[in-house]
C-alpha cells in the first residue's frame, strides 16, 4: 500500500501573514507536482461574477510547476462539481526537505471558466506595492505573468493538458490504497 505524503505548504502573504496548508501529494513529477486539498475550510465562499466557485468542504486539485511564477487549482463545489481554474500568482516554490514548500503570494489571481479569463485582485497588488510590501520589480513580474497567462489562454495553449488529465476523480483515486 502506497500512502500519499503530506506536503506542508508555507504560504507567505505580505506583509506578515503565514498560512500553512497540508495537502496530499498525488503526483510528483519533474515538471509538475499535483496535490489534493480534499476538504477546504472556508468561513465564506469565494464568489466570482456572482457565482460560488469554492465553498467550505470543497476539494481543490492543485498544480505546482517548479520554477514557475504561478500555481493552478481546479476548483469544485462541496458536492464535487467542477467550477473552473484558479491561478495564484506566486514566487516560484522552494521545495524544501520533509515535504515543506515555501512560496509568497503576489496578490494577483486569474480565473478561467466557460465564460473566459478574468483577472482578480489587481487592486490588492497595487496596494501592496504602494505600502512597500512588494517591490516594483516583483510587482511588474506578477503583472507580466498574468498577461502571459491571458495571452496563452486566448491562444488555446493554457492551462496545460496536465490540468485536464488530473480531474478530482483521478486525484481522489490516487489516495486509495
Amino acid at each position: 500500500m502506497t500512502v500519499s505524503p503530506l506536503v506542508h505548504i508555507h504560504y507567505h502573504r505580505p506583509p506578515d501573514r503565514l498560512d500553512i496548508f497540508d495537502q496530499h501529494l498525488v503526483h510528483d513529477g519533474p515538471d509538475v507536482k499535483v496535490t489534493l486539498a480534499s476538504a477546504v475550510r472556508r468561513a465564506t465562499p469565494i464568489v466570482i461574477d456572482g457565482r460560488t466557485v469554492l465553498e467550505d468542504g470543497s476539494a481543490v486539485v492543485w498544480f505546482t510547476f517548479p520554477g514557475v511564477w504561478h500555481d493552478l487549482g481546479r476548483f469544485h463545489t462541496a458536492e464535487g462539481a467542477f467550477t473552473g481554474i484558479y491561478a495564484n500568482i506566486v514566487t516560484p516554490v522552494d521545495f524544501g526537505p520533509d515535504y515543506r514548500w515555501d512560496t509568497t503570494d503576489l496578490f494577483l489571481d486569474l480565473w478561467l471558466d466557460e465564460r473566459g479569463v478574468c483577472v482578480l485582485d489587481a487592486d490588492e497588488l497595487e496596494e501592496a506595492h504602494a505600502r512597500g510590501w512588494v517591490d516594483a520589480v516583483t510587482a511588474e513580474r506578477a503583472r507580466a505573468e498574468v498577461e502571459s497567462l491571458k495571452a496563452l489562454s486566448e491562444a488555446g495553449c493554457w492551462p496545460p493538458p496536465v490540468v485536464e488529465q488530473w480531474s478530482l476523480d483521478r486525484a481522489l483515486a490516487a489516495l486509495e490504497p
